[in-house]
């Protein structure tokens, strides 16, 4: 049966540069069926979240680690089956009560009441092993992280995971609980020292006699520590794909000479053949053809003629390419997270081959069904903050390429066109700001300005009905 073959699960290997992965929420609890391939548990790495399936059927009989511990790819992370296995293992914490033989000679020194103030002693030392202890020693850099910014040791928190260790849900409960202000109830009194120094000052009554002298200012508040709360505030420890973004667009800022530029395009050639195809599309394909698919047609045509805005710096080169990678950012359910899988060799795709691609990679990023290759190898980026009505703005360039596009609001305003008789008139146009940020050291501003011109021909002469 399935559960008499024990079966590990372990922390996957999630592309060549994932080197460990956080355990989010196991989706099975201790003791419950699973089947196999069906999902088990949420894992997060630097780049993407995603669900890991059950590798057998059977009896989830061990979880190992627990929800919010980061530990390397290959390590065990429970068992699936080896009921007989796991019930082998408490012979091992029974084999530890062999030593009973001394609890027999220990009446022998309780008989006598000065023996037993000796031992009161030895239970001083104590602590010692319990910071050096077995498996309360050992904690995840996220359990490490958030006792650093508490000033906790971890070693004084009651662990409820696997061999006593300490989990994210111990130290937050402990943090909850007032054990971090407890542990730091002796340096308290120091910092308290220095606010106590202010009142000495109140002898400064004699500075109103001196006209001249402005009134004393009350002290500023003390600064809250890291990992500190005030009333009201919620703390929330980052996770991995937060923190991945957070070093990322660090990175690009450090890396990149970012410059922004925007152009003004109206969008009334392309809502007409949208409107054409939308009913065509959606009845014989099921796929809804979005504005940043047109958007992303056209950029992947004008990028031919401009090779520098989808290159790469690498060391002392500059590196060209013929293909197109292209990024399409997604938002992640509540703003949790921001996303770029990549729709690879986009150049071969029409219009139809670009619509299904977006909503592809978009299902699989909502639904964490991405792995890390899916986000990696980008060459070019376009970031849609238009569908919440924005008109502007100044998107981070995802290293190591050159360059981002962004699509805006698509609004309807006045607009200066030519009649019939070359006059000049007023229309409603429905017009859409982009913008293109760019690497300043490898892509000039008049480039980039060409760039944008370029698109614009293309989306305001589109022509045919989307091939």
């Amino acid at each position: 049966m399935a559960t008499e073959t024990a079966v590990d699960v372990v922390m996957p290997q999630m592309g060549v540069s994932v080197s460990e992965g956080t355990v989010t929420r196991w989706l099975k609890q201790e003791g419950e069926q699973v089947e196999a391939d069906e999902p088990l548990l949420e894992i997060s790495t630097d780049k993407v979240d995603t669900e890991v399936p059950s590798p057998a059927s059977g009896t989830l009989t061990q979880v190992l680690v627990q929800e919010g511990e980061t530990v390397d790819v290959g390590t065990k992370l429970g068992q699936i089956g080896g009921s007989a296995g796991g019930e082998a293992a408490p012979a091992p914490a029974a084999e530890p009560e062999v030593p009973a033989p001394p609890a027999e000679e220990a009446p022998e020194p309780q008989a006598e009441a000065p023996e037993p103030a000796a031992p009161e002693p030895a239970a001083a030392p104590a602590p010692a092993p319990a910071a050096s202890g077995n498996g309360k020693a050992f904690v995840s850099p996220v359990v490490a992280r958030i006792a650093s910014e508490h000033g906790v040791d971890p070693a004084q928190v009651p662990g409820t995971g696997s061999g006593g260790r300490v989990t994210k849900k111990d130290i937050l409960a402990f943090v909850e609980s007032g054990g971090a202000r407890q542990q730091a109830a002796a340096p308290e009194p120091v910092q308290a020292e220095a606010p106590a120094a202010a009142p000495p000052e109140a002898p400064a009554p004699p500075a109103p006699a001196k006209e001249a002298a402005p009134p004393a200012k009350p002290p500023a508040p003390a600064p809250v520590a890291a990992g500190e709360t005030l009333p009201g505030e919620t703390l929330e420890p980052i996770t991995a794909m937060r923190r991945g973004i957070a070093e990322h667009m660090r990175r690009s800022l450090d890396t990149s000479a970012h410059v922004t530029s925007a152009i003004e395009i109206d969008f009334s050639r392309i809502v007409a053949v949208r409107d054409k195809l939308k009913k065509e599309y959606q009845a014989a394909y099921g796929v809804n053809p979005t504005y940043l698919a047109f958007v992303a047609k056209a950029s992947v045509e004008t990028l031919r003629d401009y090779p520098y805005v989808n290159a790469e710096m690498r060391g002392d080169s500059i590196i060209s390419r013929n293909f197109v990678n292209l990024g399409i950012a997604v938002e992640l359910a509540d703003g949790k997270g921001l996303i770029v899988p990549v729709i690879r060799n986009a150049e071969g795709l029409n219009l139809l081959g670009l619509a299904r691609g977006i909503v592809d990679i978009a299902n699989k990023a909502r639904n964490k069904q991405l792995v890390p290759d899916d986000v990696q190898g980008g060459t070019f980026t376009i970031t849609n903050p238009g569908g919440y009505g924005t008109f502007h703005g100044t998107p981070v360039i995802s290293q190591p390429q050159s360059a981002i596009l962004g699509t805006y609001a698509l609004v309807k305003r006045p607009w200066v066109v030519e009649d019939e008789l070359g006059q000049d008139v007023i229309a409603i146009r429905p017009l859409m700001n982009i913008t293109l940020t760019y690497d300043h050291r490898l892509v000039d501003g008049a480039l980039a300005g060409r760039f944008l011109r370029d698109l614009r021909e293309r989306l305001e002469g589109w022509e045919g009905d989307g091939e």
